[in-house]
């Protein structure tokens, strides 16, 4: 049976994994809807090839878009802004929705998804960083099925007994033995670097990754292993489990992706090349499995694969995410709003990357905000997440105005 797909961010980078995917498994899957916000001409190109029924764009383009779309002789149903986001994750015709809108503004519309009773495949971070004991609570409530599609999370998901890939509250049974997770990270462009050189790092170095092709915003949270840190907030919400079981290990190599460790002293690794299409692939035939059309690991050309401890001065984020985890929801809302204006500011060239962490930890201390549980609404989140987002943009303007 055909199963309809929505692509929320269809034209960032795991937009363009996922659609390649779904071109070459066209007799299994429909590209229902689409949605995408400043790379218009790209979601115009999408609509082309894959003609959905029904896309979404920002509020203010969505005369010209619909416009566009009828000259072209393309009958689509064009919606715009958050409302429209809900109404393709909430649409009765969507089996599977790909939550890959980067930032705070996919939260609304992947909670909407889980209260419809979808399958998630999730890739927006803020979702379970900003409402993780929210999100999880209304997946179960609501009978929804969310699949990781970082490939951190997905590495771990595979290497997990199938009981708790069925039900994260699992994980704390006794006889499945689990002992803790391993993240693993790249360390960025600047792993080999000092500190001072880091204060130094221009916006074209910082975006420049290593081992993954991604976008900008990620590609910095990279760099300072905030990335890492947000997807340790993830990992506790996705696998039910404190921050103190789970680690962080620096893979220059980025071929190991995760690692579960079992009581017994069994470490299960999930092994890859560093490409976004085998997690997405795995995450839209779970719990069958697909050709995703990337290149197998050669094994025999694997010089070596080294692990390194992370360094929490150099890499202060990873630091504050953990102690923002500890702190609780609240906490963790600040830490992700305070670090996109603070990354946001550093591709404007107003602060150094080094910046980014001092503005994170100064919001973290400083913004006095109510505790949250699993019962708190999508409007006591944002409420938390725009207080935040003002009060960092006053510490970024001292900065960048030296006041």
């Amino acid at each position: 049976m055909t199963q309809r797909i929505a692509v929320l961010g269809a034209t960032g980078s795991i937009g363009d994994s996922t659609l390649a995917i779904l071109a070459a498994h066209s007799q299994d899957y429909e590209v229902y809807a689409l949605s995408g916000y400043q790379r218009l001409d790209k979601l115009f190109a999408l609509c082309q090839q894959f003609q959905p029924a029904r896309v979404c764009v920002p509020v203010s383009e969505v005369d010209s878009f619909a416009q566009r779309l009828n000259e072209a002789g393309l009958r689509i149903d064009v919606v715009s802004g958050d409302r429209g986001l809900i109404e393709i994750a909430t649409d009765p015709q969507v089996d599977t929705v790909v939550a890959a809108i980067v930032g705070a503004a996919g939260l609304p519309s992947t909670l909407d998804a889980a209260k419809a009773g979808k399958r998630i495949l999730l890739a927006n971070k803020e979702a379970l960083v900003m409402a993780g004991e929210v999100m999880m609570e209304t997946v179960k409530r609501h009978s929804a099925t969310l699949l990781p599609l970082d490939s951190e999370h997905n590495a771990i998901f595979q290497c997990l007994p199938l009981a708790i890939q069925q039900d994260n509250t699992q994980i704390h049974t006794a006889s499945h033995g689990v002992r803790k997770l391993w993240l693993t990270a790249s360390g960025g462009p600047f792993l080999h670097e000092s500190f001072a050189q880091m204060q130094q790092a221009s916006v074209a170095k910082a975006v420049k990754h290593p081992n993954w092709s991604m976008g900008q915003k990620i590609s910095v949270d990279s760099a300072t292993m905030m990335n890492k840190g947000l997807e340790l907030i993830e990992a506790c919400h996705l696998f039910d489990l404190s921050e103190e079981m789970i680690n962080v290990v620096i893979h220059p190599q980025s071929i190991i992706h995760s690692m579960v460790e079992y009581r017994d002293g069994s470490f299960l690794a999930q092994l890859g090349s560093p490409d976004m299409k085998t997690p997405i692939a795995h995450a839209l035939s779970y719990p069958a499995r697909i050709d995703s059309g990337v290149q197998p690991l050669d094994l025999y050309a694997l010089s070596g694969l080294e692990f390194i401890k992370p360094d929490l001065q150099k890499f202060a984020c990873l630091r504050l995410a953990r102690q923002a985890m500890q702190a609780g929801t609240q906490a963790t809302i600040v830490l992700n709003a305070a670090n996109e204006i603070a990354v946001a500011a550093f591709l404007a060239e107003q602060v150094r990357l080094t910046d980014i962490a001092d503005i994170n930890e100064q919001a973290l201390s400083e913004i006095q905000v109510p505790l949250l549980d699993a019962h708190a609404d999508i409007d006591d989140i944002l409420a938390i997440d725009a207080l935040a987002r003002r009060y960092t943009e006053t510490l970024v303007a001292k900065i960048a105005y030296g006041t």
